[in-house]
């Protein structure tokens, strides 16, 4: 779900949008396709959108009618947890 809000008679979206990963792009055809099935990111990815943020005490998962577009706390999450579960992703082989 797409969060909007009404500036000036227009709308602006209120959250930064990733890629749909179901989109069809020129190569490959469809960018689930660079994941692999049993990457670790599937897994975090549906963990992630089962919690509910809101009742974990997160913030800013209700978009903010001012200022710029934030990054969804979800996604920072699933970052944050596949940056733990990858440690050589984060920081540079010794």
């Amino acid at each position: 779900m797409i969060r909007v809000a009404i500036c000036r008679g227009a709308f602006m979206k209120r959250f930064v949008e990733g890629a749909d990963r179901g989109q069809s792009t020129l190569l490959p055809e469809c960018l689930d396709e660079w994941v692999e099935e049993s990457n670790s990111v599937r897994v975090v990815d549906t963990f992630v959108d089962a919690l509910d943020l809101a009742d974990l005490g997160f913030e800013g998962v209700e978009a903010a009618a001012t200022g710029r577009p934030a990054y969804h706390p979800s996604v920072l999450l699933k970052l944050y947890i596949y940056g733990y579960l990858k440690p050589g992703a984060v920081e540079p082989p010794a």
